[in-house]
């Protein structure tokens, strides 16, 4: 499944969607992540200055990953 995100909110709303799916608290997915239980949560509220690293990490965690894409490519 590959979906087109391209705004802090949406990536935001999609690992709260996911993280919830699992069954898993934030502060478990923060645990497994080795981030911060704030962390999560700035991510999930949409917060546009997270760290990359920890994004990756998150996603990670919840097995999904970054693809980056040319937008103007068919």
């Amino acid at each position: 499944m590959t979906e087109k995100l391209t705004t802090s909110k949406e990536i935001g709303a999609f690992v709260r969607e996911k993280r919830r799916e699992q069954g898993v608290t934030q502060a478990q997915l923060a645990g497994v992540a080795n981030t911060g239980l704030r962390f999560v949560s700035d991510l999930e509220n949409g917060k546009g200055t997270v760290q990359l690293r920890k994004l990756l990490a998150v996603l990670d965690a919840l097995g999904y990953g970054l693809y980056i894409g040319n937008r103007w490519e068919k």
